[in-house]
């Protein structure tokens, strides 16, 4: 499986030189995680992530898209192998990697991202598919609270490097928040600026939080899982008992680390 065969090749991209409102809106209207930036030539220069947006509250912010770019921690290459490249996104805790023609050239092409490896695996009717949640998922949570403030929450996703978290109350799932969520919910971004801003008291979890929330049992299939991911563009998926507490929750790095190391 060579990474040509199951990349996203009309993915996105934005050049170095526009706004990053502009990226901000793209970011929102494809739903998209990432957007690789790339010069005239098109020829890949960085990346935009959800996180490097956040820090910019304005709506005509005079700032360009090369002013809040990183390097990728990862580049792909099209006749690399998809099996190699994978195990690499996982170890760094990479979703999506964008790809170039060759390492000299630059050129860009598209992007590969987890739910590519998941299209395949389910493609490929592997037994794995069928083993039950409860072998891989993650049994340490971190969680929210529905009162939590929206500032503090946005901080410790930052800090531990998480895209959403589940929200509790009462030991029960109530809720989910993600990058997503803070991106769409513009009123209470001047927040993230200074605790001084406009709010007299910050907003709270509940007013962006997602409250129909798409949960699985410990004994459904990894195949129901990876379904539900890829037809709902869904990052992690909760995993509740039969009194709906919280007792795990499953990522796309999860599905596809089963596979790799079968």
């Amino acid at each position: 499986m060579r990474v040509a065969e199951i990349m996203s090749k009309n993915f996105p991209f934005i050049r170095e030189d526009e706004l990053v409102t502009k990226a901000r809106a793209m970011l929102r209207s494809h739903r998209t995680r990432i957007l690789p930036v790339v010069n005239y030539d098109k020829r890949l220069l960085g990346i935009i992530y959800r996180r490097n947006i956040m820090a910019i509250t304005s709506s005509v912010s005079a700032i360009r898209v090369k002013g809040l770019m990183e390097n990728p921690r990862l580049v792909a290459v099209l006749d690399e192998d998809g099996y190699s490249v994978a195990k690499r996104m996982v170890k760094l805790d990479e979703w999506y990697a964008p790809v170039v023609e060759t390492k000299e050239n630059k050129l860009y092409k598209g992007v590969l991202g987890l739910e590519n490896f998941i299209a395949h695996f389910l493609k490929t009717g592997s037994s794995k598919l069928s083993e039950t949640l409860e072998s891989i998922m993650s049994r340490e949570i971190v969680t929210c609270s529905p009162d939590d403030e929206v500032d503090n929450v946005w901080r410790l996703m930052q800090r531990k490097a998480f895209a959403g978290l589940p929200v509790v109350k009462k030991d029960k799932l109530v809720g989910m928040v993600t990058q997503k969520d803070f991106l769409d919910s513009g009123a209470v971004m001047p927040t993230f600026e200074s605790k001084k801003g406009r709010y007299k008291s910050p907003p709270k979890i509940s007013a962006i939080m997602k409250t129909s929330v798409i949960s699985l049992k410990p004994s459904a299939t990894i195949r129901k899982a990876a379904e539900i991911m890829l037809n709902k563009n869904i990052g992690r998926l909760p995993i509740t008992d039969e009194k709906n507490r919280l007792v795990g929750i499953v990522d796309r790095e999860d599905i596809v680390r089963a596979f790799l190391y079968v």
